[in-house]
């Protein structure tokens, strides 16, 4: 591969993901129509996204020494990840979450973070974690200590670092001077931004609200697309593909690992956008048992 590799700091997680009619309401108990077990954790997600898409990615991150943490691990090493970074902790379970899907296609999540709070900032300052490293990709569900330590180092190193915000969380002033890409999808843009995501117009605003603050910032918006800018006063968008939804869990991820791959590249910010944009909608349009 002629480009440099994806460094991706982050969370691994074993999932339960359960179908239904609809999401319980608060004291609301909803009988299930199936289950499944699935990889997850943000951050292993996107690496194994950017893989696919051709990157040669690197993993840093923790699991327990348990079952499910050779789960996660065997499954970045089969998507051809490198893993030499991952530690095994022995006083902590594997990060887990239990995700609910509706007929709708749309889903909620609960995160249980175990050993991806026990992530070892000292390792970020070893020289062959960064080996021909262009790009650092983050996202919230590690400690914002850890991210800030990754992105310190990474702009030390000329690394160009890319924020996933989600969770959607107050950044200090320290990480968010750190960030070069910043990628949120209409939820985490409203926290972020004050501005209610509903169309691409909105998203728009969000992007522009948002801009002030990163160099690059994009904001998805499922169903109308995405809207992106690496200038001041104006903005990009790109309407969503058309395709029969089938589920949107996991399409934040597929979005992010696509795209960082082709920015990485050297593809400019649209045509970047565009690669994922339709790994996305691709991605949303297959049976959940298909996306392995």
């Amino acid at each position: 591969m002629g480009s440099k590799k994806i460094l991706v700091v982050g969370s691994l997680h074993y999932d339960i993901m359960v179908d239904a009619h609809h999401r319980p309401e608060k004291g609301e108990t909803v009988i299930g129509r199936g289950c499944s077990y699935k990889f997850g954790g943000k951050g292993g997600n996107q690496a194994i996204a950017a893989a696919k898409a051709g990157a040669d990615v690197t993993f840093l991150g923790a699991v327990g020494a348990d079952d499910n943490g050779k789960f996660l691990l065997t499954t970045l090493q089969t998507a051809g990840v490198d893993t030499k970074h991952v530690e095994i902790i022995h006083s902590i379970a594997s990060g887990m979450s239990v995700a609910i899907t509706d007929a709708d296609g749309d889903y909620g999540a609960v995160v249980v973070s175990g050993a991806n709070t026990k992530i070892n900032t000292d390792r970020l300052s070893d020289d062959t974690v960064w080996s021909d490293v262009g790009m650092l990709i983050l996202q919230n569900e590690v400690p914002e200590a850890v991210n800030l330590s990754a992105a310190q180092e990474a702009r030390r190193r000329h690394v160009t670092v890319c924020l996933n915000a989600a969770p959607a969380k107050t950044l200090s002033a320290d990480f968010q001077r750190c960030i070069d890409v910043l990628v949120v999808n209409s939820v985490e843009a409203r926290d972020m931004s004050g501005v209610a995501v509903n169309s691409l117009h909105s998203a728009g605003e969000a992007v522009l609200a948002l801009k002030a603050r990163f160099p690059v910032v994009i904001v998805t918006a499922g169903e109308y697309g995405v809207a992106f800018s690496d200038r001041a006063n104006s903005y990009d968008s790109l309407s969503a593909e058309r395709v029969k939804l089938v589920s949107t869990h996991g399409a934040g991820d597929c979005f992010m690992g696509t795209f960082c791959r082709a920015f990485n590249e050297g593809r400019l910010l649209n045509e970047a956008i565009e690669a994922a944009n339709h790994a996305a909608a691709i991605h949303v349009s297959q049976p959940k048992t298909d996306r392995d």
